[in-house]
């Protein structure tokens, strides 16, 4: 099965010895192409930091990080720029939308600030896909929680992307609001071709994956096809009796 995105023997140190914390050891696996992955792990598991390296936001220590053909340690920051706006979209926990524009700008913005406008037949047929088509002209501060993660993802669909990672992308939401945003995910995929990588602490949510990866340490310690909540939770529940101390990188140390 051809890999939209892959890593090989990823690792990813932060500072050096006592104080070095091994955010990823070692980690390899590709991510299908036309396929949705959710990541999964405890906190301090390596998880946002495998789809940030995947994704070119930022950048290994050691081993490879690729985009299709493309290694990503070999770009300059110039060509990540350009190959993070042709090839992947984000979508983010925390919307990210532009408050002064309107629904259908933001979700063109990435392809205007290009200078390579979006193919209008596509947009259009985003804009049913994600249902907000009577709310075209209105701005964040009008919709709904779930509408402006309906419009982010939109927004990271609008260029075509190879991928898009998706980072707790339903964190804000409430259930209801979450399912239609994980359905769009699913439909951009099933329905449309394109590829998912979804880091998510939900079960509910990671069981709308076609596959979900567990990460414990660093390191990649299980996958399941076909999820459903109830495995899912199970699986995770086994980590509850990790022993203390376990690593925590950056970027999920939380409150």
């Amino acid at each position: 099965m051809t890999a939209a995105a892959r890593v090989v023997d990823a690792a990813k140190v932060y500072g050096s010895g006592e104080t070095e914390v091994r955010a990823l050891d070692g980690v390899s696996v590709d991510f299908p192409a036309a396929g949705f992955t959710a990541i999964m792990g405890p906190s301090g598991s390596g998880k946002s930091t495998l789809m940030h390296c995947a994704a070119g936001l930022d950048t290994l220590t050691s081993g490879s990080a690729r985009i299709g053909d493309v290694e990503l340690s070999g770009l300059t920051d110039k060509q990540l720029t350009v190959l993070r706006r042709e090839r992947i979209g984000f979508v983010f926990q925390s919307f990210n939308l532009v408050p002064t524009l309107t629904v259908r700008e933001n979700i063109t913005l990435p392809r205007d600030l290009s200078g390579r406008p979006a193919d209008p037949e596509w947009i259009d047929a985003l804009v049913d896909v994600v249902g907000l088509r009577d709310r075209l002209h209105h701005r964040p501060s009008e919709l709904s929680g779930g509408q402006q993660q309906r419009v982010a993802v939109a927004r990271a669909l609008a260029g075509r992307p190879d991928v898009v990672f998706a980072d707790e992308p339903t964190g804000n939401l409430d259930s209801r609001s979450g399912a239609e945003v994980l359905g769009l995910l699913g439909r951009a995929v099933h329905e449309m071709g394109r590829t998912a990588v979804m880091v998510t602490h939900d079960p509910v949510a990671a069981a709308h994956a076609d596959e979900v990866l567990f990460l414990a340490d660093g390191r990649l310690v299980d996958r399941m096809p076909e999820p459903t909540a109830e495995r899912v939770l199970d699986r995770m529940k086994a980590f509850d009796g990790r022993a203390p101390g376990a690593r925590r990188t950056p970027q999920e140390v939380g409150p």
